[in-house]
Protein backbone atom coordinates (compact mmCIF):
# COMPACT_ATOMS: atom_id res chain seq x y z
CA UNK A 1 0.00 0.00 0.00
CA UNK A 2 1.24 3.47 -0.84
CA UNK A 3 -0.67 6.72 -0.27
CA UNK A 4 -0.24 10.46 -0.33
CA UNK A 5 -2.61 12.27 1.99
CA UNK A 6 -2.99 15.71 3.52
CA UNK A 7 -2.53 15.97 7.28
CA UNK A 8 -5.83 17.86 7.67
CA UNK A 9 -7.82 15.14 5.93
CA UNK A 10 -6.10 12.35 7.83
CA UNK A 11 -6.58 14.08 11.18
CA UNK A 12 -10.28 14.58 10.45
CA UNK A 13 -10.64 10.91 9.63
CA UNK A 14 -8.91 9.86 12.83
CA UNK A 15 -11.23 12.16 14.74
CA UNK A 16 -14.23 10.34 13.28
CA UNK A 17 -13.18 6.85 14.33
CA UNK A 18 -12.50 8.04 17.88
CA UNK A 19 -11.26 5.78 20.65
CA UNK A 20 -13.89 3.05 20.96
CA UNK A 21 -11.12 0.47 20.48
CA UNK A 22 -9.39 1.39 23.76
CA UNK A 23 -12.22 -0.14 25.80
CA UNK A 24 -11.27 -3.79 25.18
CA UNK A 25 -7.67 -4.20 26.41
CA UNK A 26 -7.97 -8.00 26.49
CA UNK A 27 -7.65 -8.06 22.68
CA UNK A 28 -4.51 -6.08 21.77
CA UNK A 29 -5.36 -5.82 18.07
CA UNK A 30 -8.46 -3.81 18.96
CA UNK A 31 -6.13 -1.02 20.06
CA UNK A 32 -5.21 -0.77 16.38
CA UNK A 33 -7.19 0.78 13.57
CA UNK A 34 -7.43 -0.64 10.06
CA UNK A 35 -5.99 1.51 7.29
CA UNK A 36 -6.90 0.19 3.85
CA UNK A 37 -7.84 1.07 0.30
CA UNK A 38 -11.22 -0.12 -0.97
CA UNK A 39 -12.90 0.86 -4.25
CA UNK A 40 -10.40 3.66 -4.83
CA UNK A 41 -11.10 5.08 -1.36
CA UNK A 42 -8.93 5.38 1.75
CA UNK A 43 -10.76 3.87 4.73
CA UNK A 44 -9.86 3.94 8.41
CA UNK A 45 -11.85 1.73 10.77
CA UNK A 46 -12.02 0.90 14.47
CA UNK A 47 -14.14 -1.61 16.35
CA UNK A 48 -14.79 -2.94 19.85
CA UNK A 49 -16.72 -5.91 18.42
CA UNK A 50 -20.08 -4.36 19.37
CA UNK A 51 -19.60 -1.10 17.49
CA UNK A 52 -17.55 -0.26 14.39
CA UNK A 53 -16.80 3.17 12.96
CA UNK A 54 -15.35 3.82 9.51
CA UNK A 55 -14.17 7.14 8.14
CA UNK A 56 -13.36 7.95 4.52
CA UNK A 57 -10.28 10.07 3.82
CA UNK A 58 -9.43 11.91 0.61
CA UNK A 59 -5.97 11.25 -0.83
CA UNK A 60 -3.98 9.82 -3.72
CA UNK A 61 -3.75 6.03 -3.90
CA UNK A 62 -0.57 4.81 -5.60
CA UNK A 63 -0.72 1.16 -4.49
CA UNK A 64 -3.64 -0.68 -2.86
CA UNK A 65 -3.33 -2.61 0.39
CA UNK A 66 -4.09 -2.55 4.09
CA UNK A 67 -2.52 -2.75 7.55
CA UNK A 68 -3.59 -2.28 11.17
CA UNK A 69 -1.68 0.31 13.19
CA UNK A 70 -1.76 1.39 16.88
CA UNK A 71 -4.24 4.26 16.94
CA UNK A 72 -2.84 6.29 19.83
CA UNK A 73 0.74 6.32 18.56
CA UNK A 74 -0.25 7.05 14.98
CA UNK A 75 -2.58 9.89 16.06
CA UNK A 76 0.18 11.43 18.21
CA UNK A 77 2.55 11.39 15.23
CA UNK A 78 0.05 12.91 12.81
CA UNK A 79 -1.11 15.61 15.24
CA UNK A 80 2.46 16.79 15.84
CA UNK A 81 3.69 16.83 12.25
CA UNK A 82 4.35 20.28 10.82
CA UNK A 83 4.10 19.24 7.18
CA UNK A 84 0.76 19.06 5.42
CA UNK A 85 1.76 16.48 2.80
CA UNK A 86 2.26 12.96 4.21
CA UNK A 87 3.36 9.77 2.46
CA UNK A 88 2.25 6.43 3.89
CA UNK A 89 3.72 3.16 2.65
CA UNK A 90 3.64 -0.41 3.95
CA UNK A 91 6.78 -2.49 4.20
CA UNK A 92 5.80 -6.03 5.24
CA UNK A 93 3.97 -5.46 8.56
CA UNK A 94 5.35 -1.96 9.08
CA UNK A 95 4.00 1.43 8.09
CA UNK A 96 6.48 4.03 6.82
CA UNK A 97 5.44 7.63 7.53
CA UNK A 98 7.29 10.32 5.56
CA UNK A 99 7.28 14.07 5.16
CA UNK A 100 9.99 16.33 3.73
CA UNK A 101 11.76 16.42 7.11
CA UNK A 102 10.42 13.44 9.09
CA UNK A 103 10.37 9.66 8.75
CA UNK A 104 9.09 6.92 11.04
CA UNK A 105 8.60 3.17 10.86
CA UNK A 106 5.62 2.00 12.90
CA UNK A 107 5.04 -1.68 13.64
CA UNK A 108 1.62 -2.91 12.62
CA UNK A 109 -0.34 -6.14 12.38
CA UNK A 110 -1.46 -7.60 9.09
CA UNK A 111 -4.92 -6.71 7.87
CA UNK A 112 -6.13 -10.33 7.91
CA UNK A 113 -5.82 -10.48 11.73
CA UNK A 114 -8.20 -7.56 12.24
CA UNK A 115 -11.73 -8.63 13.27
CA UNK A 116 -14.21 -8.66 10.42
CA UNK A 117 -16.37 -5.54 10.57
CA UNK A 118 -20.08 -6.33 10.84
CA UNK A 119 -22.12 -5.82 7.69
CA UNK A 120 -25.78 -4.96 7.27
CA UNK A 121 -27.17 -7.23 4.59
CA UNK A 122 -30.14 -4.97 3.88
CA UNK A 123 -29.01 -2.27 1.46
CA UNK A 124 -32.43 -1.41 0.04
CA UNK A 125 -34.73 -0.32 2.85
CA UNK A 126 -33.65 2.88 4.57
CA UNK A 127 -34.60 6.00 6.47
CA UNK A 128 -32.92 9.22 5.34
CA UNK A 129 -32.89 12.22 7.66
CA UNK A 130 -31.08 15.52 7.95
CA UNK A 131 -28.02 15.43 10.20
CA UNK A 132 -29.12 18.37 12.33
CA UNK A 133 -32.59 16.91 12.95
CA UNK A 134 -31.17 13.55 14.01
CA UNK A 135 -28.53 15.11 16.23
CA UNK A 136 -31.03 17.39 18.01
CA UNK A 137 -33.51 14.57 18.54
CA UNK A 138 -30.95 12.14 19.93
CA UNK A 139 -29.54 14.80 22.26
CA UNK A 140 -33.02 15.47 23.65
CA UNK A 141 -33.82 11.87 24.53
CA UNK A 142 -30.44 10.40 25.50
CA UNK A 143 -30.31 12.33 28.79
CA UNK A 144 -32.98 9.97 30.17
CA UNK A 145 -30.96 6.81 29.46
CA UNK A 146 -29.00 5.02 32.16
CA UNK A 147 -25.23 5.00 31.55
CA UNK A 148 -24.80 1.56 33.06
CA UNK A 149 -24.46 -1.96 31.75
CA UNK A 150 -26.53 -3.47 34.57
CA UNK A 151 -29.64 -3.47 32.35
CA UNK A 152 -28.72 -2.99 28.68
CA UNK A 153 -32.27 -2.03 27.67
CA UNK A 154 -32.09 0.99 30.03
CA UNK A 155 -28.72 1.88 28.52
CA UNK A 156 -30.27 2.39 25.12
CA UNK A 157 -32.43 4.45 22.77
CA UNK A 158 -35.65 3.12 21.24
CA UNK A 159 -36.21 3.88 17.56
CA UNK A 160 -39.89 3.26 16.83
CA UNK A 161 -40.69 3.64 13.12
CA UNK A 162 -44.42 3.94 12.35
CA UNK A 163 -44.41 4.89 8.58
CA UNK A 164 -45.95 8.34 9.18
CA UNK A 165 -43.69 9.29 12.09
CA UNK A 166 -40.65 8.18 14.07
CA UNK A 167 -40.48 8.11 17.85
CA UNK A 168 -37.22 8.02 19.76
CA UNK A 169 -37.32 7.33 23.48
CA UNK A 170 -35.09 6.56 26.44
CA UNK A 171 -35.66 5.73 30.09
CA UNK A 172 -33.65 4.76 33.15
CA UNK A 173 -36.64 3.78 35.28
CA UNK A 174 -36.81 7.16 37.04
CA UNK A 175 -37.31 9.38 34.00
CA UNK A 176 -38.38 9.09 30.39
CA UNK A 177 -37.87 11.21 27.29
CA UNK A 178 -39.66 10.89 23.95
CA UNK A 179 -39.34 12.89 20.74
CA UNK A 180 -41.56 12.46 17.68
CA UNK A 181 -40.28 13.24 14.18
CA UNK A 182 -43.06 13.79 11.62
CA UNK A 183 -42.76 12.32 8.12
CA UNK A 184 -42.07 15.74 6.59
CA UNK A 185 -38.56 15.62 8.12
CA UNK A 186 -37.37 12.34 6.61
CA UNK A 187 -37.54 10.12 3.52
CA UNK A 188 -38.03 6.37 3.54
CA UNK A 189 -39.04 3.43 1.39
CA UNK A 190 -40.10 1.33 4.39
CA UNK A 191 -43.67 0.12 4.31
CA UNK A 192 -43.98 -1.60 7.68
CA UNK A 193 -43.54 -0.61 11.31
CA UNK A 194 -40.35 -1.60 13.07
CA UNK A 195 -38.79 -1.08 16.51
CA UNK A 196 -35.06 -1.15 17.27
CA UNK A 197 -33.22 -0.81 20.58
CA UNK A 198 -29.88 0.94 20.00
CA UNK A 199 -27.06 0.97 22.60
CA UNK A 200 -26.46 4.35 24.22
CA UNK A 201 -22.74 4.16 23.40
CA UNK A 202 -23.62 4.01 19.71
CA UNK A 203 -25.79 7.11 20.03
CA UNK A 204 -23.08 8.98 21.94
CA UNK A 205 -20.53 8.20 19.23
CA UNK A 206 -22.95 9.20 16.49
CA UNK A 207 -23.67 12.58 18.11
CA UNK A 208 -19.93 13.16 18.50
CA UNK A 209 -19.29 12.41 14.85
CA UNK A 210 -22.10 14.53 13.40
CA UNK A 211 -21.37 17.44 15.77
CA UNK A 212 -19.89 19.53 12.98
CA UNK A 213 -21.97 17.97 10.21
CA UNK A 214 -25.05 20.14 10.47
CA UNK A 215 -25.80 20.10 6.73
CA UNK A 216 -26.50 17.09 4.59
CA UNK A 217 -28.34 13.86 5.28
CA UNK A 218 -27.60 10.51 6.83
CA UNK A 219 -29.13 7.18 5.86
CA UNK A 220 -30.11 4.49 8.33
CA UNK A 221 -30.09 0.83 7.26
CA UNK A 222 -30.75 -2.19 9.45
CA UNK A 223 -31.44 -5.89 9.57
CA UNK A 224 -32.29 -8.34 12.35
CA UNK A 225 -29.49 -7.44 14.77
CA UNK A 226 -27.48 -4.60 13.18
CA UNK A 227 -28.00 -0.93 12.36
CA UNK A 228 -25.84 1.36 10.25
CA UNK A 229 -25.77 5.16 10.02
CA UNK A 230 -24.07 6.13 6.79
CA UNK A 231 -23.15 9.05 4.57
CA UNK A 232 -20.24 9.80 2.24
CA UNK A 233 -17.85 10.59 5.10
CA UNK A 234 -18.44 7.87 7.66
CA UNK A 235 -20.29 4.71 8.68
CA UNK A 236 -21.35 3.78 12.20
CA UNK A 237 -22.34 0.12 12.49
CA UNK A 238 -23.70 -1.26 15.73
CA UNK A 239 -25.25 -4.39 17.13
CA UNK A 240 -28.79 -3.89 18.41
CA UNK A 241 -29.94 -4.85 21.89
CA UNK A 242 -32.01 -8.00 21.75
CA UNK A 243 -34.49 -6.99 24.44
CA UNK A 244 -37.95 -5.49 24.32
CA UNK A 245 -38.06 -1.83 25.32
CA UNK A 246 -40.26 -1.17 28.40
CA UNK A 247 -43.88 -0.27 27.69
CA UNK A 248 -43.91 3.26 29.04
CA UNK A 249 -47.39 4.37 28.03
CA UNK A 250 -48.92 3.60 31.48
CA UNK A 251 -46.63 6.10 33.23
CA UNK A 252 -47.50 9.01 30.94
CA UNK A 253 -49.76 11.29 33.02
CA UNK A 254 -53.34 11.21 31.71
CA UNK A 255 -54.67 13.78 34.18
CA UNK A 256 -52.93 17.07 35.01
CA UNK A 257 -54.13 18.86 38.15
CA UNK A 258 -51.51 21.62 38.26
CA UNK A 259 -50.14 23.41 35.20
CA UNK A 260 -47.09 25.67 35.26
CA UNK A 261 -45.52 27.69 32.46
CA UNK A 262 -42.12 29.10 33.39
CA UNK A 263 -39.10 30.59 31.64
CA UNK A 264 -36.62 27.81 30.82
CA UNK A 265 -33.42 29.70 31.67
CA UNK A 266 -34.82 31.04 34.94
CA UNK A 267 -35.90 27.55 35.96
CA UNK A 268 -32.47 26.05 35.17
CA UNK A 269 -30.73 28.81 37.14
CA UNK A 270 -33.03 28.30 40.12
CA UNK A 271 -32.52 24.52 40.10
CA UNK A 272 -28.74 24.84 39.94
CA UNK A 273 -28.58 27.51 42.61
CA UNK A 274 -30.85 25.81 45.13
CA UNK A 275 -29.24 22.47 44.26
CA UNK A 276 -26.00 23.67 45.86
CA UNK A 277 -27.64 23.06 49.25
CA UNK A 278 -29.14 19.68 48.39
CA UNK A 279 -27.98 16.37 49.86
CA UNK A 280 -26.55 13.33 48.09
CA UNK A 281 -29.97 12.58 46.55
CA UNK A 282 -29.99 16.06 44.94
CA UNK A 283 -33.34 16.78 46.58
CA UNK A 284 -35.13 20.07 46.00
CA UNK A 285 -38.70 20.91 46.95
CA UNK A 286 -41.00 22.79 44.59
CA UNK A 287 -43.88 24.64 46.25
CA UNK A 288 -46.75 25.69 43.97
CA UNK A 289 -49.06 28.03 45.91
CA UNK A 290 -52.68 28.60 45.00
CA UNK A 291 -53.56 31.65 42.89
CA UNK A 292 -50.08 33.19 43.00
CA UNK A 293 -47.64 34.25 40.34
CA UNK A 294 -44.49 32.59 41.69
CA UNK A 295 -43.28 29.10 42.43
CA UNK A 296 -40.79 28.49 45.23
CA UNK A 297 -37.82 26.14 44.89
CA UNK A 298 -36.27 25.18 48.22
CA UNK A 299 -33.45 22.94 49.44
CA UNK A 300 -31.69 22.34 52.73
CA UNK A 301 -28.82 20.37 54.15
CA UNK A 302 -28.19 19.89 57.87
CA UNK A 303 -24.43 20.31 57.31
CA UNK A 304 -24.60 23.30 54.95
CA UNK A 305 -27.75 25.36 55.38
CA UNK A 306 -30.81 26.17 53.33
CA UNK A 307 -31.98 28.43 50.52
CA UNK A 308 -35.01 29.19 48.39
CA UNK A 309 -35.64 30.82 45.03
CA UNK A 310 -38.85 32.46 43.75
CA UNK A 311 -39.59 32.27 40.03
CA UNK A 312 -42.40 34.10 38.24
CA UNK A 313 -44.72 31.62 36.52
CA UNK A 314 -48.19 31.16 35.11
CA UNK A 315 -49.95 28.74 37.45
CA UNK A 316 -53.27 26.99 36.89
CA UNK A 317 -54.82 24.35 39.11
CA UNK A 318 -54.27 22.93 42.57
CA UNK A 319 -51.55 24.01 45.06
CA UNK A 320 -48.87 21.38 45.60
CA UNK A 321 -45.54 20.60 47.24
CA UNK A 322 -43.38 18.04 45.47
CA UNK A 323 -39.76 16.86 45.78
CA UNK A 324 -37.48 16.07 42.83
CA UNK A 325 -33.90 15.25 41.99
CA UNK A 326 -32.93 18.64 40.54
CA UNK A 327 -30.37 17.13 38.17
CA UNK A 328 -33.01 14.92 36.59
CA UNK A 329 -35.30 17.87 35.87
CA UNK A 330 -32.42 19.94 34.50
CA UNK A 331 -31.37 17.13 32.16
CA UNK A 332 -34.85 17.14 30.65
CA UNK A 333 -35.06 20.83 29.82
CA UNK A 334 -31.50 22.06 29.19
CA UNK A 335 -31.52 21.09 25.48
CA UNK A 336 -34.91 22.61 24.73
CA UNK A 337 -34.86 25.45 22.23
CA UNK A 338 -38.08 27.12 23.39
CA UNK A 339 -38.19 30.09 25.74
CA UNK A 340 -40.80 28.67 28.10
CA UNK A 341 -41.35 25.25 29.66
CA UNK A 342 -44.62 23.55 30.58
CA UNK A 343 -44.64 21.48 33.79
CA UNK A 344 -47.70 19.33 34.47
CA UNK A 345 -48.28 17.77 37.90
CA UNK A 346 -50.87 15.32 39.18
CA UNK A 347 -49.86 14.74 42.82
CA UNK A 348 -46.75 14.72 45.01
CA UNK A 349 -46.35 10.98 44.33
CA UNK A 350 -47.06 10.95 40.59
CA UNK A 351 -44.65 11.56 37.70
CA UNK A 352 -44.32 15.08 36.35
CA UNK A 353 -44.71 15.91 32.67
CA UNK A 354 -42.21 18.42 31.26
CA UNK A 355 -42.30 19.71 27.69
CA UNK A 356 -41.81 22.86 25.62
CA UNK A 357 -44.67 25.27 26.11
CA UNK A 358 -45.05 25.65 22.33
CA UNK A 359 -44.17 22.18 21.00
CA UNK A 360 -46.03 18.89 21.44
CA UNK A 361 -43.44 16.65 19.75
CA UNK A 362 -41.25 16.24 22.83
CA UNK A 363 -41.99 15.35 26.42
CA UNK A 364 -39.96 14.36 29.46
CA UNK A 365 -41.31 12.52 32.47
CA UNK A 366 -39.59 12.49 35.84
CA UNK A 367 -40.57 10.65 38.99
CA UNK A 368 -40.70 12.62 42.26
CA UNK A 369 -38.76 11.62 45.35
CA UNK A 370 -41.37 10.29 47.71
CA UNK A 371 -41.29 11.51 51.29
Amino acid sequence: MKLIVLKTNLRDGLGIVGKINSETPSLPILKNFLLETVDNQIKISTTNLELAITGYVSGKIIENGGLTIPLNIFSAIINNLQSERIELETEKDNLIIKTENYEAKLQGIKKEDFPLLPKVENSENYIEIQNSILKKTLALVMSAAQASNARPVLNSILLDFQTSFIKLAATDGFRLAEQTISESYYKTNLEKNIKMVIPLKTIQELIRIIQDEENGNIRVYFDNNLIIFKNNKYEVISRLINEEFPNYDPIIPKVINTEIIVNKNQLISALKLTGVFSDRLNEIKINIPKERKNIEIYSSNSFVGENKYLIPAKIKGEPLEIVFNWRFITDGIKNLETENVFVGLTSDKSPALVKPASDSNYFYIVMPIKA
